[in-house]
């Protein structure tokens, strides 16, 4: 079997379909599907199947992109058995970081890779609805995540995961508030109040339902933004009050940060990287760097 074709089904089953993952692999449609042709004629039976325009993989296209992942884990660990003999780790790493993921661990980072020598870090920010991070490994090497902290991670099998840290979410409300003044808040001192709220699909999001469930009334959402240095501006100015994550909030002086009881309020934050990437001697070391990042933000 072709291991390029292996990874292209791969790419399919994660991507959700030959388009998407045409754009992940930098190749035309039209070559995915020859590939996966190829495949199907090797191993003499279908691998996808037609749903409405789009296809998916039979059971027969699942297992074989299952073991398409163990393929690719032992190339890994081939390529880092010899690499081994040269030396320390060089190279480049690809980390994705939704945006207060990014402002919070990406500049310790940085220092604490390049402190090290000869791994260069190419960052990106992708803020993205918690079922779409999966995704992004395709693209990048270290996807840092969100998702609500006692949740089911839902990430899928497709990833392996490292936690980095769990990360409060506090009520922020105007400093002249009166509830600025308060050691803790619970859900009823908050339950009239306009709340400036994240999109839907993200973690934020999914604990104020759980305030409004807690409260037995739907919090009254009069913006939905997710720039949190926009929010703490609307804030600031008296426009609402908000969820904030405590360690990678911007600190406007016009606002206070009040923990929230009687509710889990919290996000967790983890590194989602693919199985074979993750065999990788500079991903490893990446990895590494950022829980020493994550353990000092927890230490304060």
């Amino acid at each position: 079997m072709d291991v390029r074709a292996l990874e292209t089904l791969r790419a399919v089953r994660s991507q959700g379909g030959v388009t998407a993952a045409a754009a992940v692999l930098h190749l035309t449609p039209s070559a995915v599907s020859q590939q996966l042709a190829g495949l199907a004629r090797d191993t003499g039976v279908p691998l996808t199947e037609r749903v409405g325009r789009g296809l998916r993989l039979t059971a027969a296209g699942e297992a074989l992109a299952d073991a398409a992942v163990d393929v690719a884990v032992a190339l890994e660990r081939a390529r880092a058995a010899c690499a081994a003999f040269a030396g320390s780790p060089t190279g480049s790493v690809r980390v994705s970081a939704f945006q207060s993921a990014a402002w919070m661990l990406l500049p310790g980072l940085l220092t604490r890779v390049a402190a090290r020598g000869g791994i260069t870090v190419e960052c990106a920010d992708e803020d993205v609805a918690q079922d779409a991070f999966t995704a992004l490994t395709d693209r990048h090497d270290v996807v840092v995540a969100h998702r609500p902290a006692e949740a089911d991670p839902g990430w899928g099998p497709d990833v392996r995961v490292v936690p980095l840290l769990r990360e409060p979410l506090d009520v922020a409300v105007p400093a002249g508030s009166p509830l600025a003044g308060r050691s803790a808040l619970e859900p009823a001192d908050v339950a009239g109040a306009d709340w400036i709220a994240v999109r839907e699909g993200f973690p934020v999001a999914r604990v104020l339902t759980d305030v409004g469930v807690a409260t037995g009334t739907a919090p009254r959402v009069v913006q939905r933004i997710n720039d949190f240095h926009v929010v703490e501006a609307l804030v600031a100015a008296g426009h609402g009050i908000s969820l904030l994550p405590r360690y990678s909030s911007g600190g406007h002086p016009g606002v206070v940060l009040v923990p929230l009881a009687g509710v889990r309020a919290g996000r967790q934050v983890d590194a989602l990287v693919r199985p074979d990437t993750a065999e990788r001697a500079v991903v490893a070391v990446v990895l590494e760097e950022l829980l020493a990042v994550a353990a000092e933000i927890r230490r304060g």
